[in-house]
């Protein structure tokens, strides 16, 4: 793996643009196979929530790879129903039990919920605490800011959402709303689950550079500016991943491949909630 992008954050922390997602990885021995296998090939940005139940696989698989852990970004996630001052702060301790972890990198608000703003109060408070170090949101529209910045005394510095060639311009509002406010984009479900690998001019292109339609996804989003979060269980995937640094796109492909945006989503569209 050549030397990885590293992307700095509003806050002043740095992050790696190639992070390694454990959405729907199994809890227990495949969750941590998985990350123990992500950070030998040279990921050392782990993304995992309460809601996918690994948490503690995730925090084992660090323990187990002897890397220090000033060498990690670890992320992780409130979940919806865990919102309010009170049981916001609730929420996020059991996450760092189930880590084992004395901070977590990034706190993110996985969806938006009526309650953010209370929420949010807690998670400054643990970055006040050093129990956080970064803040951020997920699937957040540009309305759903609203409210959230009158007061904070610590801004979100990340908004993830999904992202792929097949969305770039339906989440141009998304892109434009968190770049301007000096948030970095983070890309979940860059690769569209595999539903997409097969799209002929991801192939084409893939062949052109003798690399594989994944690395081609994955390369449109580093060279677009956005921490791009894949998720495999397979050793092989999970290292072709992370061989992004060494190729590059050249902008007409860059343009071609933004063209094929027909707003395809995998999960939720952000537009259903309030």
């Amino acid at each position: 793996m050549a030397e990885p992008i590293l992307v700095p954050l509003a806050d002043g922390n740095v992050l790696p643009a190639l992070g390694f997602g454990t959405w729907d990885l199994k809890p227990g021995s495949e969750t941590q196979a998985a990350v123990e296998e992500a950070l030998a090939a040279g990921y050392r940005h782990i993304d995992t929530a309460m809601i996918y139940e690994n948490e503690a696989d995730v925090g084992a698989a660090i323990r187990a790879s002897g890397i220090p852990r000033t060498e990690l970004w670890v992320t992780t996630k409130l979940w919806n129903s865990d919102h309010g001052r009170e049981a916001a702060r609730t929420a996020f301790e059991r996450s760092l039990s189930l880590l084992q972890l004395d901070y977590v990198d990034g706190y993110l608000q996985h969806w938006p919920m009526p309650q953010r703003v209370e929420s949010w109060r807690s998670m400054e408070d643990l970055v006040d605490e050093g129990a956080i170090r970064s803040l951020g949101v997920c699937n957040f529209l540009p309305r759903h800011f609203d409210g959230l910045e009158l007061e904070f005394r610590h801004r979100p510095v990340i908004n993830q959402f999904e992202l792929s060639p097949f969305l770039i311009h339906s989440r141009a509002a998304m892109i434009e709303r968190s770049v301007s406010a000096g948030l970095v984009v983070e890309a979940y479900a860059p690769l569209t689950c595999g539903r997409r690998l097969d799209n002929e001019t991801v192939v084409r292109i893939a062949a052109s550079h003798d690399r594989s339609p994944a690395q081609v996804l994955l390369r449109w989003s580093l060279q677009h500016g956005f921490v791009v979060l894949p998720r495999s269980k397979t050793p092989a995937r999970i290292r072709e991943n992370a061989n992004l640094f060494d190729f590059s796109l050249t902008d007409g492909e860059l343009a071609v491949l933004d063209a094929l945006d027909d707003g395809f989503f995998v999960y939720e569209d952000p537009e259903d909630f309030a």
